[in-house]
């Protein structure tokens, strides 16, 4: 009888001892999303795209207007030297959605964005959306692994064709 009653007890605990639950994360979550974004903003007023990159995953994707994907934090960073080196270059993004599921988050939201436009020489504003994809990593931290920002405004028309001469 004793030993029945042993025998039930340590199952007992081991059933226990496996039901664990995971810490309700999910408010501190969304707000190291939240602040690591505003991070991000202040890092992109910098200009330092190291520090920009930062904010990357080693295996992000980057997907811009006008740009080919950018793919792993090296490329993303050797991508954006060119665009911060611009001296009328500021972007500004705040999400107006966050959530997070697990080890898994994003951010959805408007930018606003000023940059030298190439073919004028002059300063273009640009706005549009974002949404920007996390990975939790193995020492908690949140690092974006897909931003994707698409323009709200329309492309250059086109060049009317040159008339030929007679």
């Amino acid at each position: 009888m004793r030993t029945i009653a042993l025998v039930c007890a340590a199952a007992a605990l081991t059933l226990a001892g496996c039901n664990t639950q995971k810490p309700d994360t999910h408010d501190a979550d969304i707000k190291a999303l939240n602040d690591g974004e505003a991070q991000w903003n202040a890092d992109w007023a910098s200009k330092d795209p190291g520090k920009i990159a930062a904010h990357y995953a080693d295996d992000a994707v980057l997907m811009v207007p006008g740009m080919e994907a950018l793919n792993g934090q090296a490329a993303i960073s050797d991508g954006l030297k060119g665009m911060v080196s611009d001296p009328a270059l500021s972007l500004s993004f705040h999400p107006n959605k966050v959530d997070v599921s697990g080890d898994v988050g994003y951010t959805q939201g408007s930018y606003k964005m000023t940059m030298t436009d190439p073919n004028t020489h002059k300063p273009m504003d640009d706005h549009g959306s974002y949404v920007t994809t996390y990975r939790r990593q193995t020492d908690g931290s949140w690092k974006a692994v897909a931003d994707i920002a698409t323009s709200a405004v329309p492309p250059p028309a086109p060049a009317p064709p040159e008339k030929k001469k007679k």
